[in-house]
Order: C-alpha cells, then structure tokens, then sequence
C-alpha cells in the first residue's frame, strides 16, 4: 500500500513478542491550531474536525448547514484500555483534491466519475511519548468517508488493536433501519427492522448498513465501510456514554478474543479501512450512491473475461425434474439443467453441494471430503464439454475449508476441468483471518479465471473494484428461506433494496415462479413456494443488483410460464441505475440501464399503481412492453405501448406484487 498507518502500544501493556510503541519527536502547538474541515466539491457536505474536552480528535457532519452528525469520538483503543486518542494535538494539516474514475466489468453502472476533496490532519502527542496519529477524511457529494494512519515508528514490529473509538453521534433520535445480528461469527441472514436510535443499545450488534432517516424533508444516511483489508469488519452497537448514536465495533479474532486486530507494521505503518457515511435525500436514492467501489483499490491486470450473467441452480427446487425420476446431483439431472439454460439464454448452471466425495453436511466439513474427486454419478469433464457446446458454462460449489488448505491446486484443476466459477460456502465469520481469505480466495480465482460468489459470507465493502471476478455474495436472508420459513415476506424483500442491498452485490437467489398468496404459502423444502406474485418475482431481477443472478426454480417450473421471456432477457450487470420512487419497506420502483434499453422494476406490499415518469430516456420514440400482475399470483399480463421521454408509464401491482418493463427505441 502506498499510504499506510501504525498504531501504538504502552510498553508497559505490551505482550511477550510484541514491541512497544517508541516515542516520535514532535513539536508541541504553543496555540490553539484552527478547527479543520473539508468540504464536498458540490459544496453540500462539510466535515469539520474537532478536540474534545479531554482533546480527544472529533469530526462533524453537516449537509446543507444542517448538522446530521454532532461531534463524534474517533481514536484507537489496545488490550487493556490503552488508546491513542486523548493528548493529542493538530500538527499539520495537508489537503488535496481527487476524482475516483473507473469502470466496473460488472455492477449497477459501467463507469464512475465522481470528485472528492479530502484532508489528512496530523496529530501528535505534545509531551509524553509523542506518539502520532493520521486521520484522514473526504468529502463527496454523496457522503463522507474517514480513516486512520499512523506513520511507522522505530522499532515497532507488531500492534494489538482491541477497538476502534470512531462512532457517529445523531443530532436526533433518528429513525433508522437495521439489522440486529446479536453476536459474531453468523451468516449475516436477518430481518432489518426500523428502530429508534435511542433504543440502539451497547449490548446489540448491528449489521452494516445502518439506515437512518434524519428527518421530514432531511437527508438519509447510511453507515457502512470500505476497503476492508488487514482488518475484521465493523459492526455498530449503542454509545456507552447513552449519547443518541452507535460506535463501532469490531469483529473478534477467534484466536485472540481479547483483540481484533494483530498486524505487523513493517516499515510502511498500517491503515484502517474507511468508514463511510452515504448521503441522500431519500432512503431509495443511496441505491445509486457508488461510494462503496470508489474507496477500495482499483483493479490490477487484465478482467476482459469476466462476463456477467444469470445461473440455472439445481439446489433450491429439490432438485427436481420431471425427466428425470431420480433427480439429484447426477449427469442425467446436470444436463436437463444445462439444456434449460441453453433455451433461456443463461450463460451459466451452477452445481450445489454433492458433486464431490464426502461433501455436504452444511457448515461442518466432513471427514475425507475431497473437491478434486468427484462422485460417480457425476461426469464432470463431460458436463462440462456438454455445457460448453450449448453456451453454457458450469459454476460449483465447494466448502471454503478446503480451498482454505489447498487453494491454489484445487483452482488450478478447476481451470483445467474448464470451470467458469466457484461458489464458496460456510464461512460465517469476519473477523480479521477470514478477511484476508475474502482476499486470497478472490485474487486467487482471478489467477484461475474463476468467477467467485461466497454464501455464509458478510457484508459487502466494493471489493468487486479491485476484484472484478468476484461478482456476487450472499449475507442476506434469501430466497432459500421459503424451504423452512415465512419470513421471507413482501415487506422484506423491500426492505432489502433499502437497506443490505446499500453494500453490494447480493445473492438473493431470485426466481421462484410457485407464486402464492401469503395466506395460501405452504412451507416445503421440495418444489417450494413463495409468497410473493410472478410480477414480484420478476422484478427481483432489475430492482436486487447481482451480477450473478440466480434462476433458482426447476426447468419445469417454467415451461410454458408465463413471465418467462422477460426472464431470458433482463441482463445481470447494468450501465446506469437510477431510484424512480418509493418508500422503505412500502414499495420500491428502479431504472437500470444497458445498453439503449431501460428496465424497469416495481415491488409492493399493499397493492398500488405505481407512475413512472419516463425522462430518463432520450429524444425520440419508445416501445415499452409491460409485464404487470394479472388475477392470480402465478399470472401476469404482457402488453405493449409506445412512449417518448415526455410520457409517463404506469404498472398496476396486487397485493405483495410487482412488475417490469422494457423501455427500447421504436425499430
């Protein structure tokens, strides 16, 4: 890394092995230095450094001169309370101005251009150890985001960092929306619940996003972070002091639980990840917000064969297939799935659990299971030359453990079997060891050409900039639920635009077309139902960003459907996305599109006539075709009708409903 940070320790609290923190020159302030601050380039947004009573750093957030963020702790806490934080002073200040301007193989937009203005405040101990610490802070238009450096101290080797001190004081109870996991080490599936922030307690641990809504008329933000590297992810709970607002927390190393991280400094010193405030004017506009990928490194090398796209699945139905009278993980039932994607235009079929020896067993790995000896039934090879000649390129699934072990001789057969991508499973944690796996596992699949979906994984933080290959994730409570569950409601799959969608990529696995009234939903992990409408289910496809998206249903289930063709022809990866209207957990309506074609997605709760103003095109004339509910839940009407940029479109949705449509030039 080009710009690293180091962090210190007493010598009196230092471990057998680790070197104790040695003081820095530096000279002392004699006066008050000037409160720095940084503002956006649209000028909007402003941060505004600042020292506590007991000259502890703080920012500041206002948008628009309205203050959203009171000023707010950051620092650096060790084992056994030591911290970098109080007694520090304003050294310097250095400035500078960058634009974030790349493109995404695949994403919710093709390219980003977006400026930022950004400080780097230099503080440092006046007397004591003279110890010093970097904060640095940009500004954009669409939010703000901070981190910490400390530069590399003599004769510093390692650091045990037990927390962060960063947290985010509300100039009010805000009305937030979030998911409360409770406790480390899950697979980040959850309901994101509204709750008030003055009811955010020190013993609860939320997920990130966090979602809140400043107030009527006021802007919406969303704490998340980016760039996670060399360090767990971050989790909010409630302030200890009782001050409305959250503090981090960070993830807990299983082999230390008393730190959260254990780094080597080296002589570059080491750097936090960002932590991010988005900044919108509604919930549903942080959709566009692309602050995520722009914070994280750019890609290296070449990404040209990353190709995005929809997956048949032969998991989520059974599976089942009726040509097939012992449908299971076996060439017969492998080919009905590849043939079914051949028709339907899906570049990819992805092989769940089963296909090698003594796999299963969920997250405990079983005893000899073996990812490069495939089961008898299976003719790998040639399922994959079958799927090759039909366009189809197989996906498997494959116990993180394993790759764990031996990574790079498992991905290299996998490139020689001429697999397409790997999804990996179970790892259920994010502390600061399986971090760096997020990022083995993700440069090393690229060595291999392999794209990459992780399930039982956490949130997103834009990796997929610096690893375009690495294309979706899961950390969302999915479709998979309707086997076991009724969680899995209207109200929910909203919600999750809103809120987990904010981070990333997710691996929602869409496609259920047994479409049933919440009242008629049967649970069953053979052929399961779902509880929403075909139009829903639809709309799932332009709404959820995944670049890799699920057709999780059986081939019979949609033979002959209606609804079907809009499922052949909605792309996976977009080059604009845009919020058209709704509201959190109520109803949603998105644009995305690619290439001269829109795509419109529209989900509800209550039943409702959504109107979609059509400026977003361009001059000149349009077809719109419509796929709207129609009388039952498994039906949807088709139909056409011309428009231009001046008209507005409208798509009727029932109860727990939705609807799509096609916005293309006239031919």
């Amino acid at each position: 890394m080009n710009d690293c940070l180091s962090t210190f320790i007493p010598v009196a609290l230092a471990k057998a092995g680790m070197v104790a923190l040695m003081a820095t020159p530096a000279t002392a302030q004699t006066t008050p230095a000037p409160a720095p601050s940084v503002t956006s380039p649209d000028g909007r947004v402003t941060v505004t450094m600042g020292t506590s009573a007991d000259t502890q750093p703080t920012y500041t957030l206002a948008v628009a001169g309205r203050t959203l963020i009171t000023p707010s702790p950051l620092g650096l806490e060790f084992e056994r309370y030591a911290k970098l934080a109080n007694g520090l002073a304003v050294a310097s200040v250095d400035r500078r101005a960058g634009e974030d301007r790349y493109t995404l193989p695949a994403g919710k937009v093709s390219s980003v251009a977006e400026r930022y203005s950004e400080i780097t405040v230099h503080y440092a101990e006046p007397t004591d150890q003279r110890r010093r610490l970097d904060i640095v802070v940009r500004a954009y238009d669409t939010g703000i985001a901070i981190r910490y450096r400390v530069p590399a101290q003599p004769n510093v080797k390692a650091l045990r960092i037990a927390n962060e001190l960063t947290q985010f004081a509300f100039a009010g109870d805000y009305a937030c929306t979030g998911l409360n996991l409770g406790s480390f080490g899950t697979s980040h599936e959850g309901e994101y619940d509204p709750v008030r922030a003055s009811a955010i307690r020190p013993h609860n641990l939320y997920e990130l996003p966090l979602v809140c809504e400043t107030g009527p008329g006021a802007p919406t933000i969303a704490i998340a972070e980016a760039a996670v590297e060399n360090w767990p992810a971050m989790y909010l709970t409630g302030t200890e002091t009782g001050a409305t607002g959250v503090a981090a927390k960070l993830a807990r190393r299983p082999d230390d639980p008393d730190i959260a991280v254990k780094i080597d400094v080296g002589t570059g010193g080491i750097q936090s990840p960002w932590r991010v405030v988005m900044v919108g004017t509604t919930p549903g506009s942080l959709i566009e917000n692309t602050l995520l990928t722009s914070l994280n490194p750019p890609a290296q090398g070449d990404f040209a064969w990353v190709k995005p796209g929809k997956t048949a699945w032969d998991w989520w139905s059974g599976p089942i297939l009726a040509s097939v009278p012992d449908a299971g993980t076996n060439d017969a039932t492998i080919r009905g799935y590849i043939d079914f994607a051949a028709a339907q235009k899906l570049p990819y079929m992805m092989v769940d659990e089963g296909w090698y020896v003594n796999a299963g067993g969920g997250a405990m790995l079983k005893p000899g299971a073996d990812p490069l000896t495939v089961v008898p039934a299976v003719n790998l090879p040639a399922m994959v030359e079958y799927g090759r000649q039909r366009g189809v390129g197989l996906i498997v699934w494959v116990h993180w453990k394993l790759l764990d072990a031996d990574m790079d001789r498992i991905l290299a057969q996998y490139e020689r079997w001429g697999l397409k991508g790997i999804k990996v499973d179970f790892m259920n944690r994010d502390d600061q060891e399986m971090i760096g796996f997020y990022h083995r596992i993700a440069a090393a699949t690229a060595k291999h050409h392999l794209l990459l979906d992780l399930h039982g994984a956490t949130h997103p933080w834009g990796m997929t900039r610096t690893w375009p290959n690495y294309v979706t994730q899961e950390g969302v409570l999915g479709a998979e639920y309707n086997k076991w569950t009724k969680r899995i409601t209207a109200r929910h799959n909203i919600t999750l635009a809103y809120t987990r969608m904010l981070a990333g990529p997710m691996d929602y696995t869409p496609g259920g077309f047994r479409n049933c009234s919440p009242e008629a939903f049967r649970i069953t992990a053979t052929a399961p139902e779902v509880q929403t409408t075909r139009g829903a289910g639809l709309a799932m496809y332009v709404v959820y960003e995944s670049p890799l998206a699920s057709v999780a249903d059986s081939p019979d289930a949609y033979r002959g459907a209606s609804g079907v063709d809009f499922l052949a022809a909605v792309p996976a990866t977009w080059d604009e996305t845009r919020f058209l209207s709704g509201e959190l957990g109520e109803h949603i309506a998105v644009a995305r599109r690619s290439g001269d074609r829109w795509y419109v997605g529209a989900m509800t709760d209550a039943a409702r006539t959504v109107t979609v103003p059509l400026s977003l095109l361009k001059a000149g004339r349009y077809t719109a075709t419509r796929w709207q509910d129609g009388t039952s839940p498994t039906d949807v009407t088709r139909d056409q009708v011309p428009v231009t940029a001046r008209d507005t479109l409208t798509l009727t949705l029932a109860r727990t409903g939705g609807g799509v449509a096609i916005l293309e030039p006239a031919r």
